[in-house]
C-alpha cells in the first residue's frame, strides 16, 4: 500500500496498488484524481466527464 498527497488538498490518498489511468478519490476534499504514473505514484486531477464520452 502506498500514501501519496492529494494535489489539490495535500492530504494523504492511501492506494492499495496502483494502475495507471485509474480514477480514485479523495476522502477529504472529494476531488476525483488519475494515477498518471506508477513509479513513483503520481496523482493528477482526473479530466471532467465530456458529454460525447461513451458514444
Amino acid at each position: 500500500m502506498s500514501t501519496v498527497a492529494c494535489p489539490e488538498c495535500e492530504s494523504g490518498v492511501s492506494l492499495d496498488t496502483p494502475v495507471l489511468n485509474e480514477i480514485v478519490e479523495c476522502v477529504d476534499c472529494r476531488s476525483e484524481l488519475e494515477v498518471l504514473s506508477t513509479d513513483p505514484v503520481l496523482l493528477g486531477r482526473a479530466p471532467e466527464v465530456e458529454e460525447d464520452w461513451g458514444e
